[in-house]
């Protein structure tokens, strides 16, 4: 083989792979030493690998066995070599490859990757990642359960784990992790990547609602304000890439009592009451605010609840709600024995209430304007003694001379 296409194949199945050229050499070198092996032991003779030595040119691909440091390449062995040393390469180099994506990916691990979607089977979504076939695999449960995925989208995804399977190494990867909302505002918001503003908390559930407390290390900087943006352009294009799903942005407080009336919002707390024993709160909220507290179907109090790491009791004029009975079960669903109960009551009835009350609002505009139309049309219909103003002046006197007779 000439000096030109020995190096360009190389250099070739190199660049191909990414991996290096001394790599491949090796692989090479390894190959054919195998294959010698093979060859003698069909002529009836054992060889054991570490008494050979490949001899590889690297200018010119010129291959000589040596033992003892004599040569001992057999006559024909450029055809058998040739065949076996291609199945071997094959299997060095898919190795070798199988290290570069391990060792790139690892250090990804907790990074926000772009891949494609060319596989969606049995619910698990795989995805192409761009360098050196490295293919991405995300289970059901790292799925948003709101979101599909379709062939050739390209989403951006968590890298969560590097693992070894039947089929080589897999890289997880993961949309529903809280880890993936911290990287993305990590990408949008510069005062959390340089530090000054830190996300002290978070609690997700994928798909549905994110809540995350924010403090500043500098007292300039409004760590809320700086997560929303100027007319919330960065929190908005966070939601965008989480196909709608609502966040809320609250304060961090070192002061419990703040924190956790924090975590309630968009609720107005007011009063906390703190159980450091039981690691309790009991909160008090106005009649108006028990449904925002609370949440649909528990999910705001539930929130509070993961964000604070306290359990919180919310007090109102019918009773107390507690965040555990609004726990997830082991089926992601949340138990409707344990949320249905007095407070559901309570909230239906003050929803109802604020229904009937738009409705009479509605209803008394309308009667206020029947009544003005009626006000205007009063002095042309019901004023008799201004009824012959318009009449001429010999008229009006004729019909005063026989109202006189009457």
């Amino acid at each position: 083989m000439a000096l030109s296409e020995f190096n360009a194949a190389i250099s070739q199945v190199a660049t191909e792979k990414g991996i290096t050229v001394e790599s491949v050499l090796e692989s090479v070198r390894s190959a054919l030493a195998t294959a010698y092996k093979k060859d003698r032991k069909e002529a009836g003779e054992d060889v054991e690998l570490e008494e050979i030595t490949v001899d590889l040119s690297p200018d010119t691909g010129e291959v000589r066995i040596l033992k003892d440091g004599m040569d001992v390449t057999p006559s024909g062995f450029g055809r058998i070599a040739a065949q076996t040393a291609r199945q071997v390469l094959v299997q060095k180099i898919r190795e070798t490859e199988k290290d570069v994506i391990t060792t790139e990916f690892k250090g990804k691990i907790g990074q926000i990757v772009l891949g494609t979607v060319f596989r969606v089977e049995k619910g698990i979504v795989t995805l192409d990642m761009g360098k050196n076939r490295s293919q991405g695999v995300m289970p059901k449960n790292e799925q948003v359960p709101t979101e599909a995925y379709r062939m050739n989208q390209r989403i951006k995804v968590l890298v969560k784990d590097i693992q070894e399977t039947s089929r080589g190494a897999e890289i997880l990867v993961s949309r529903a992790d809280p880890e993936f909302v911290i990287r993305l505002f990590e990408q949008e918001v510069p005062e959390i990547s340089s530090g000054t503003v830190v996300i002290e908390a978070i609690a997700r559930e994928a798909g549905s609602r994110t809540k995350m407390a924010v403090s500043s290390n500098d007292e300039k900087v409004d760590p809320v304000g700086s997560c929303v943006g100027q007319k919330g352009v960065r929190v908005q294009s966070i939601i965008s890439e989480l196909f709608g799903e609502k966040i809320d942005i609250v304060p961090y407080s070192d002061n419990l009592e703040k924190f956790i009336a924090s975590s309630l919002s968009p609720a107005k707390v007011t009063e906390v009451e703190l159980d450091h024993k039981e690691k309790r709160a009991l909160v008090t909220v106005p009649e108006d605010q028990q449904s925002l507290a609370i949440g649909k179907e528990g999910q705001n109090a539930r929130l509070a609840n993961k964000l604070t790491k306290w359990k919180i009791d919310i007090k109102g004029v019918v009773g107390v709600f507690s965040s555990e009975d609004a726990e997830v079960g082991l089926d992601g669903e949340v138990s409707e024995q344990k949320v249905v109960g007095v407070w559901d009551a309570e909230i239906e009835k003050f929803n109802k209430a604020e229904e009937d009350k738009k409705i009479e609002e509605e209803k008394s505009e309308e009667v206020e304007e029947e009544v003005t139309e009626d006000a205007e049309k009063i002095p042309a219909d019901d004023n008799s003694e201004n009824e012959n103003e318009d009449l001429p002046a010999e008229e009006q006197l004729e019909e005063t001379e026989k109202t006189d007779e009457d």
